[in-house]
């Protein structure tokens, strides 16, 4: 980047980045992004009649691009730049434009800190790149979010390298397994690494000669005087192929070899997903609206994961022996909770075996306050206790140690690592969504908005959970490391100040093979595509083709003067960030989709007096303002209400039937369950390109990101669409057909549920072989727990009991 200053500063460009400076400097504000940056850089080519190319190719240009903030300080103009991904610069230049240096991101910090005027000369800094410099690192950016193959790798050449150190590491990984008192794999007859080698080719000799089909039970007691126990597959031929893969593993390491090996070891029995917000049961509990996407994806995963763990049980063999997985959503047991389970404190799964979810009470606090709903703001003060309660119950209910737990949200995952480290069980981050990428400069103004949202406590929870977890897996790649354009929500961790509280100067390693990809699935049950006539119920099409379009309700507002037009449709919930409000205004903007179309909304509110915050209703307002100044009475129809699953895959296939469109207009999406759900039905799909939703959309990204602020564009390609579509019925059906054969083949259950027990296997073994390498670590965030997060977290409870 030296260079790139050292040229922009030349005479000839010099002027252009100077006065590019003082336009952005004309208005009251002193910190930019890059989004605004960009902007009022076009503005100034445009007003100073440069030629087009200069905005992209001018050495000016090429900085700018660079660019993802700026700060303008009385003496000096700090950048910073972003070269490639995962990798932020920090540069300082002079107000006259004179000399340009490279800084620290402690220099940076110290300027947003002077900022708001809260600088203070000692403030603590959180830097963990210590615990990074020794660990297993991906050397390439690109391969980031694939760290099962990274570490795949790894592992296989350190075999090559020192293949009789890891004979004996394999066996004693192996010999370790057991459930319950079930000794698993291999016996005490087999001592050694050496004689696990000699003793596989007596064992492969024993079960060539039997019929590939024989029974494993019947070559029980001959394995097991031969050192090897059950684990290894359910037939003959099963155990042939495992100790096949196992002895080529020894002999010439491949990373498909392992992978392969690996997937056939059953090690994940008892699993723990942590959901902890609460109001998490079947059909109408399915979350409250900031919970609803995650508790259809806890209750999908658990499905998903029982029905593939008794797979592999029966598979190895291990049903003879009566050993069956178990999986448990813990959540928390709600006492006030309007007539549903929520205040039962177990419920069975159904259409599962050993599936349920426990239900923990928040005890020891105010009942006025725990006895009902809370916000996920304001959980933090009761998390701890909830942990230890939680524990008792767990081995309770397990009678055992559970093999792996998976948090679910800030919340859920600082659980998650309280559990795991009283455990010594992998633990696995799932965030969902991180609220501070969401909320602009919310590090930055966090005293401001603490009443309302207590970030200090959340981002401090983040910090700890991310570095303590064993692996993070993410349904977008965005999550970690953005785009090109874009810091990814995880990356927004590595650098950041909470002035007066704390400074990150590294907070989380983006190289680090924890995180991997493994994006969810749709539960195809209830999720089709709407040309599938068999499957579905004719009464309920009509039920629900009355509701969009017809029927009149309590919780229906607006009617279709032209219902045969081409249906827009979304379902969303209420939330400035979901952006129903800019849907309508678009929608309001547009007449020439006004004539095509109508709007039709799902939301799971009506009404202010439903809403749980001043946020919903001030949302629900400015919509009925929007529909009253465009005038979209007749052309619009707002349906408010929760419906069950069972009826939502009817909605999208209603509104595929009548070849309309689904459009997420969201001002930043991490991933979007509802774009799945539409796209597996059949419906063409517009979405923000903030957010994950360019990877669901891979192959159609040009023609169907849309920019939510950007009304003009986003209505261009909208229109342009329906008018080829018109014009040649086969357009829609061509995209039809592509998305739904998109997320089928690359967003199942199956897939994401064996890569996960598959990260879950690989990442225990690892903790296995190199114990020591994460106490460090671990002692460290343990720290920040006690000494910042506790006492935030203690505020936050002395402030709920006033």
């Amino acid at each position: 980047m030296f260079e790139l200053f050292q040229t922009s500063l030349q005479p000839e460009e010099k002027t252009d980045l100077q006065q590019l400076v003082e336009h952005l400097g004309a208005t009251d504000r002193r910190y930019f992004l890059r989004n605004e940056i960009l902007q009022a850089f076009a503005d100034y080519c445009q007003l100073s009649h440069k030629p087009s190319h200069f905005f992209h190719t001018s050495y000016v240009g090429q900085l700018i691009h660079y660019t993802h903030e700026m700060i303008l300080e009385n003496d000096h103009v700090w950048f910073v730049l972003r070269p490639k991904i995962a990798d932020q610069e920090f540069w300082r230049i002079s107000k006259d434009f004179s000399s340009w240096k490279q800084m620290t991101p402690q220099a940076f910090l110290d300027a947003s800190d002077r900022l708001v005027n809260q600088y203070q000369s000692h403030i603590l800094e959180i830097d963990l790149e210590p615990f990074s410099e020794t660990a297993m690192r991906i050397s390439d950016g690109r391969n980031i979010g694939q760290g099962l193959s990274s570490l795949n790798n790894y592992l296989c050449s350190q075999m090559w390298t020192n293949p009789q150190y890891w004979l004996d590491v394999i066996y004693k990984a192996l010999h370790s397994l057991q459930y319950d008192n079930i000794q698993l794999l291999i016996n005490q007859r087999i001592a050694s690494g050496i004689q696990l080698k000699q003793q596989i080719k007596l064992a492969l000799q024993l079960v060539s000669e039997q019929p590939p089909q024989q029974p494993y039970i019947k070559l029980h007691t001959q394995l097991q005087q031969l050192g090897f126990e059950p684990g290894w597959g359910n037939t003959s031929g099963r155990v042939r192929e495992t100790l096949e893969l196992l002895e080529q593993l020894f002999e010439t390491p491949q990373p498909r070899i392992l992978e392969a090996f690996v997937s056939r070891i059953c090690t994940v029995f008892r699993v723990v997903l942590i959901s902890i917000h609460g109001w998490i049961g079947q059909e109408s509990v399915l979350g409250r609206d900031e919970t609803f996407g995650q508790a259809i994806y806890v209750l999908e995963q658990a499905r998903s994961l029982e029905n593939r763990l008794q797979a592999a049980t029966k598979l190895a063999g291990l049903d003879f022996f009566g050993i069956k997985p178990q999986i448990i959503i813990l959540t928390r047991l709600i006492p006030h909770c309007a007539g549903t389970f929520c205040d039962l404190r177990w419920e069975k799964i159904d259409g599962t075996e050993n599936a349920g979810i426990l239900r923990v009470p928040f005890q020891g606090f105010n009942p006025e306050i725990t006895d009902n709903w809370i916000s996920k703001f304001q959980i933090w003060p009761y998390l701890e206790k909830f942990a230890e309660d939680a524990e008792k119950e767990l081995l309770a209910k397990f009678q055992s140690k559970p093999n792996l737990i998976i948090g679910n949200y800030s919340d859920g995952n600082l659980v998650a690592f309280l559990l795991s480290r009283r455990l010594k069980v992998t633990q696995c981050n799932i965030a969902h969504s991180l609220e501070k990428p969401k909320y602009l400069f919310s590090s930055l103004h966090w005293q401001e908005l603490e009443k309302q949202y207590n970030f200090s406590a959340q981002f401090t929870a983040d910090l700890i959970s991310m570095n303590a977890a064993d692996f993070i897996i993410t349904s977008t790649y965005q999550e970690i490391i953005g785009t090109p354009d874009s810091i990814g929500q995880y990356e927004s961790y590595k650098y950041f100040t909470m002035p007066q509280l704390y400074h990150v100067v590294n907070g989380v390693d983006l190289f680090s093979p924890k995180f991997n990809r493994v994006p969810p699935g749709v539960n195809e049950d209830l999720f089709f595509p709407y040309y599938l006539k068999a499957k579905r119920d004719p009464q309920q099409s009509q039920r629900i083709l009355d509701l969009l379009f017809y029927a009149e309700n309590s919780q229906i507002q607006g009617f279709l003067e032209e219902p045969q037009k081409i249906p827009i449709f979304t379902v969303n919930v209420i939330s400035l960030i979901k952006n129903i409000a800019g849907l309508i205004e678009f929608f309001g903007q547009s007449p020439e989709l006004q004539k095509q179309c109508n709007l039709i909304l799902l939301t799971s509110k009506l009404h202010p007096e439903e809403a749980n915050c001043a946020e919903e209703i001030r949302e629900m307002q400015e919509i009925r303002n929007l529909v009253n100044h465009y005038h979209l009475h007749g052309k619009i129809r707002w349906l408010g209400m929760r419906l069950p699953l069972s009826d939502m895959g009817e909605v999208y296939r209603i509104i595929a039937d009548k070849q309309g469109v689904y459009v997420y207009f969201a001002r930043f999406e991490a991933f979007g369950r509802s774009i799945l759900e539409a796209m597996i039905s059949g419906l063409p799909t517009f979405a923000t390109q903030f957010g994950g939703a360019a990877e669901i959309l891979e192959g159609l990204e040009d023609r169907f990101l849309i920019n939510p602020t950007d009304f003009t564009e986003s209505a261009q390609k909208i229109g342009d669409y329906l008018d080829k579509c018109q014009q040649n019925p086969e357009n829609w059906r061509e995209v039809s057909e592509f998305v739904i054969e998109r997320i089928h083949h690359q967003y199942n259950w199956n897939i994401h549920t064996d890569k996960l027990l598959l990260l879950a296997k690989l990442f225990s073994f690892w903790n296995f072989i190199h114990p020591e390498n994460n106490e460090a670590r671990d002692r460290y965030v343990e720290a920040l727990f006690y000494l910042i997060y506790q006492p935030r977290s203690q505020k936050i409870l002395a402030e709920q009991q006033n």
